[in-house]
């Protein structure tokens, strides 16, 4: 009745007429001309409905939603103490909890309707939140869930010690936090149920829960206050639960492969590893800037730098010292990886936020096909930990920011997934072959802007003009018009050398059975193409780089890494020549007309080079492999989520006006 209290304190006058809006109000209330005095009176003008009176229903304004929630806040604080003042604390220390709601539902799913257990020794004791509430008189049903699941909880006054009746109808409320405990019992109407004979608060809440009935809808709100989220949308928990599991399972599926988890700084004196805009800040002891990473990958193939050989004279010396002890082993490491957060101070979007996990990994003695070999094992070994299936349902809202119209897409992770090449999907998809073009910038241009012009919006017309290289252009064609339209898994293979500075140039093998040329049949003839030929020249202009897309997204990113130190500094260099040039015309356009501030541009930040890590080169790094997979992409697409916000815990957002 905590509405009609909250009524009591203004000046209104409360009518039958308000009673109905009160009802009304609900979207399972059906039938307002039968509306009597009765159990839906009370239900109605629970706690649930003023909820919604005080923040769900869409005909208040904001200062009238906020006065309601003040008025619940001051009442429900009047409450703690009252609770206080007969010497209950209504924040509790602990709770002895014997059972979870689904271990009670699984242990007594032999009560027959009616039928109680031992009331003297088969007694449970349970904990959670309180999510609905109904009273009858000298009867009360409270609905309570923990993270397993609900139960109800049977309260009758005549079983409850001393006065707890009367507290429990006077003291609390939807969104209190409760231990109870008594004896089982399934109702006439085949509810499992704990019949009280004693309880506690344990949290009083103050503040109202949404709506039982719709939930919190706003989406704004939702991100903003994720644990209202999670209470009011069970199924939002559920996602991080999966989440959760899909990180534990890409853990041991990497390492039984062997490979070993380790940590690379996130203050960095370089941002290297990527073309992205850092965060940066301010070390006061040391007296200079670092960054955020933008990456992991370049500390990862220091790890592979590190190798004790195991015939050198410093070894011998260090394993003598053992003698008559059990040795140490002695080696390297060959397959590293590192779960852990990226942070890129870029736009947001349904894709990206500007802290995101990744899996990188990195394999010595491998190429680029061992790591589509690893994508597969990751993501299917996922899939069946969190549908036990290998077939995704996807929806459709996420294919319209793609301008897609379709009502939903059946993704299939079956192996093998298909493997192309970017120059064939771009040809397929335009009907240009830029292999014929040649190196002509100013040619590639002018043919794509005459083929695709009145396809194309104004922006991508800008960005094709943009292109520094024809490496470029194929890419941004790629990311305008084939990328959206690979929905089932795509190893894109053969990206252009201008857009993979730590790629190793590519291989063109002796036989042309070139992969992306012809679909293999398997993994493993994949694998095994490699060893066909001995023989091999540099396939100029391209890399040994493919990345995985699945839903129109890129998922992970994968080369056979450059070792070569000279020609890694003079990729390097090359790149940081491009950033400043483009970022000297950022400069010039920001002091036009149009006022723009060159700081807020992701083109503006400065690039140094690692000079450590091309250092570390210099000593030698193994021939290897590396991946970085994006984790919440990979979530978004297990989960069936349409945004990245909804995988991420607390995402980034704009301040709140």
């Amino acid at each position: 009745m905590e509405a009609l209290k909250i009524w009591s304190l203004s000046s209104k006058p409360f009518t039958f007429r308000h009673l109905l809006h009160f009802a009304s109000s609900t979207a399972s209330f059906t039938t307002t001309t039968k509306l009597s005095y009765s159990t839906h009176v009370i239900r109605y003008c629970s706690t649930t409905t003023t909820t919604r009176v005080a923040g769900r229903n869409r005909r208040q304004s904001s200062s009238s939603s906020t006065s309601d929630r003040d008025a619940i806040r001051a009442l429900r604080l009047k409450k703690v103490e009252e609770l206080r003042s007969k010497g209950l604390e209504p924040y509790a220390y602990n709770w002895d909890r014997t059972h979870t709601a689904d271990h009670l539902q699984e242990i007594y799913k032999h009560l027959a309707n009616g039928e109680e257990s031992n009331v003297e020794s088969d007694l449970v004791s349970i904990a959670g939140r309180i999510v609905a509430r109904r009273a009858f008189g000298k009867l009360a049903f409270l609905t309570l869930r923990d993270d397993s699941g609900t139960i109800q909880l049977y309260c009758e006054k005549e079983r409850l010690l001393n006065d707890q009746f009367e507290q429990l109808k006077a003291h609390v409320d939807i969104g209190d936090i409760l231990g109870a405990s008594g004896s089982m019992k399934r109702t006439e109407k085949g509810e499992l149920s704990v019949c009280v004979n004693s309880f506690s608060i344990l949290t009083k809440s103050l503040l109202p829960l949404p709506d039982k009935y719709h939930g919190l809808t706003d989406v704004d709100k939702r991100y903003r206050q994720r644990y209202v989220d999670m209470i009011s949308n069970p199924e939002v928990a559920d996602v991080f639960r999966k989440r959760a599991k899909i990180v534990s399972e890409i853990r041991k599926t990497v390492e039984s492969f062997g490979f070993v988890e380790v940590e690379t700084p996130v203050l960095q004196g370089a941002a290297g590893g990527a073309e992205a805009r850092p965060f940066v800040t301010y070390h006061n002891s040391l007296g200079r800037d670092l960054y955020l990473r933008i990456a992991t990958e370049l500390h990862l193939k220091r790890m592979l730098v590190i190798d004790f050989n195991i015939e050198s004279v410093s070894c011998h010396v260090y394993l003598l010292s053992f003698k008559g002890q059990e040795k140490p082993q002695v080696g390297g490491f060959e397959k590293v990886y590192e779960i852990g957060r990226i942070f890129r101070n870029e736009g947001l979007s349904p894709r990206h936020n500007p802290e995101f996990t990744t899996i990188e990994m990195y394999e010595a003695y491998s190429d680029y096909q061992s790591m589509m070999i690893m994508a597969e094992e990751i993501v299917t070994r996922c899939a069946v930990a969190v549908h036990g299936k290998l077939t995704l349902d996807y929806q459709a809202m996420t294919l319209l920011q793609y301008q897609f119209c379709c009502s939903g897409v059946e993704i299939c992770l079956e192996r093998p997934w298909r493997r192309e090449t970017m120059h064939n999907l771009v040809k397929e998809a335009t009907a240009i072959d830029f292999n014929e073009l040649g190196d002509d910038l100013e040619v590639a241009k002018n043919v794509t802007l005459r083929t695709l012009g009145s396809g194309l919006e104004s922006k991508d017309k800008h960005a094709i003009a943009a292109c520094p290289s024809v490496g470029h252009l194929v890419n941004e064609l790629f990311e305008i018009i084939v990328e959206p339209k690979l929905m089932q898994p795509t190893f894109v293979l053969d990206y252009p050398i201008e857009i993979s500075p730590l790629a190793k140039p590519h291989r063109r093998l002796e036989h042309e059975l070139g992969v992306g040329q012809k679909h293999i049949g398997a993994t493993t003839a994949l694998c095994n193409m490699h060893s066909l030929c001995m023989h091999v020249a540099l396939h100029l202009g391209l890399t040994e780089r493919f990345e995985l897309f699945i839903c129109g997204r890129e998922m992970a990113n994968a080369f056979s890494e450059l070792t070569d130190p000279m020609d890694q500094r003079g990729r390097l260099e090359e790149q940081v020549r491009q950033h400043n040039k483009k970022r000297a015309s950022v400069a010039s356009e920001s002091d036009g007309a149009d006022g723009k501030s060159k700081k807020d541009d992701d083109e503006s930040y400065e690039v140094t080079l690692d000079e450590d890590f091309l250092t570390a080169l210099e000593y030698g790094m193994p021939p290897a492999s590396g991946m970085g997979l994006g984790i919440d992409r990979l979530v978004m697409l297990l989960t069936n989520s349409a945004s990245i916000r909804d995988v991420i815990a607390f995402p980034v957002l704009k301040i709140q006006q």
